[in-house]
């Protein structure tokens, strides 16, 4: 209980954030793609490739993310 006291407004936002992009992720890309094709094994493969490129946009946003906290003195400088 006293791990949800600690909750700030901060914690609600990205929490938010993160629950539209995965609600906006899944009413704007799986649906159509499911959708899209016929037979199970087709439906299988797209929802597959679609959950891979999400996975690969989030590693990628992850690590630029990384890459500019680590390097931010030398960034910050360019400015």
């Amino acid at each position: 209980m006293t791990y949800l006291a600690e909750l700030t407004a901060v914690h609600y936002l990205f929490g938010g954030a993160g629950l539209l992009s995965v609600l906006a992720f899944g009413a704007l890309i799986l649906a159509p793609t499911m959708g899209s094709f016929g037979r199970g094994w087709e439906k299988a493969a797209a929802a597959f490739l679609s959950l891979f490129v999400l996975v690969a946009l989030l590693a990628l946003g992850f690590g630029v993310g990384v890459v500019i906290v680590y390097y931010w003195d030398d960034i910050s400088q360019l400015f």
